[in-house]
């Protein structure tokens, strides 16, 4: 019998943010963590929690709210000792925030920076201001999203890291006076 199943493809490669309920879902740094553990093939309950060093009831718990927010699926389910295994997986490879709203975007940043605040190793944050034409803007982003989403991997015993990437036009100062 095999200990998990084939890895299978997620129905979508790209999903976009915008809901209420998956700002919310992906507000909490444990969430994150398991989309980032489910990143590459569906897992168990035990094995999640295992993997994240995390209670059984928190992980399901928290797949629920996954689940529910349309972020994460059941992939496939197994008989097993007079039980069901579900295995989850997320629904997109990638998920992308299309139009970013202030409460879900703060959400989602406090849970990066509990993040860094655990991280064991060195973290690397930079914010840099750049005046660029649309166009150019246009090419950073894409230039960005490539180097992302084409990154190899090492092997799974290698630690997760988590990549942040936003690119914005800075909101033009409502006053009118300057410093002098």
């Amino acid at each position: 019998m095999r200990d998990q199943p084939s890895s299978l493809p997620p129905p979508q490669d790209v999903l976009e943010i915008g809901a209420p309920e998956q700002f919310a879902a992906l507000s909490h740094p444990l969430r994150q963590r398991l989309l980032f553990a489910l990143g590459h093939r569906p897992a168990t309950i035990s094995r999640l929690a295992a993997q994240l060093d995390a209670k059984k009831g928190n992980v399901a718990h928290h797949l629920k709210v996954l689940r529910e927010a349309g972020l994460v699926h059941v992939a496939e389910t197994r008989q097993v000792r007079g039980g069901t295994e579900q295995y989850y997986q997320r629904t997109a490879r990638r998920m992308v925030v299309a139009e970013p709203q202030a409460a879900g975007t703060a959400a989602m940043l406090a849970a990066v920076a509990r993040e860094l605040d655990r991280s064991p190793a060195e973290t690397h944050l930079a914010l840099r201001h750049l005046r660029l034409s649309p166009a150019k803007a246009g090419e950073l982003g894409e230039a960005l999203a490539k180097l992302v989403d084409e990154a190899e991997e090492d092997a799974e015993s290698q630690p997760v890291h988590g990549v942040l990437v936003a690119l914005y036009q800075q909101a033009l100062s409502t006053s009118t006076t300057s410093s002098g």
